[in-house]
């Protein structure tokens, strides 16, 4: 693999719902491995919005698994860093205005389902071996015109509108030409005002100034590709 002309900047970003994983140390490896190679920065970011499997002791755990096992990292939410918070709890006011211009632009809607509905929604298009996904019911709606239908519910979530032709493809530097299913129009924000790992997740790469992602493809194969 060349070097990048420009400083690589990779990170992990584990959330803290228990036992620190097994994946999370074998990728910081890799990440660590390539940073070193190009002269980067290998950044430590904490997923924290899932605050239903949150775990307090968690986060503590993952840093001493780390460091245990010698993948020390350059950024973190321990060691601050130019691009702080690296906590995403600790960065919910950056999600907000990026949610807040999707819905503006019409690329998110509001959704008042509830999670009766959807699972009965869910049971339905398995029933049928139909694929799973997200049936738009709410996309168009206001809130009253959705409230007089069945299934709903008070608290909206915001989830992203696929377009029907959307790209599903990217080049990968080792694997070449990637192909994915369409996307579902999954959940942006819920409504505990958290974001989910779709629009943090990618928010935070974009601000963070992250080049590169690997991610496990499979044992032992690894693939790579720009952000």
């Amino acid at each position: 693999m060349t070097e990048s002309p420009t400083p690589v900047r990779l990170r992990v970003a584990p959330s803290p719902t228990g036992d620190p994983h097994v994946g999370t140390a074998y990728m910081s490896l890799f990440n660590l491995a390539f940073v070193r190679q190009q002269g980067g920065q290998f950044i430590l970011r904490v997923e924290d919005t899932d605050r239903a499997r949150f775990q307090a002791d968690s986060e503590q755990q993952i840093y001493d698994t780390l460091h245990w096992l010698g993948l020390d990292w350059d950024e973190g939410p321990d060691v601050g860093g130019p691009f702080a918070p690296y906590r995403q709890s600790e960065r919910l006011e950056t999600y907000r205005p990026v949610a807040d211009r999707l819905l503006a632009d019409g690329n998110a809607y509001h959704c008042w389902c509830s999670t009766e509905r959807l699972a009965e929604m869910r049971t339905a298009q398995q029933k049928a071996k139909l694929p799973s996904g997200y049936d738009r019911l709410c996309l168009g709606k206001t809130r009253d015109e959705r409230a007089a239908l069945p299934g709903f519910s008070e608290q909206p979530v915001l989830r992203m509108l696929i377009p029907d032709d959307a790209p599903a493809s990217f080049v990968d530097l080792i694997r070449g030409e990637v192909a994915a299913p369409r996307p579902d129009d999954q959940v942006l924000m819920k409504t505990d005002g958290f974001p989910t790992y779709h629009l943090a997740n990618v928010v935070d790469d974009h601000e963070m100034g992250i080049t590169h992602v690997l991610r496990r493809r499979g044992d032992p194969l690894l693939a790579a590709h720009h952000v």
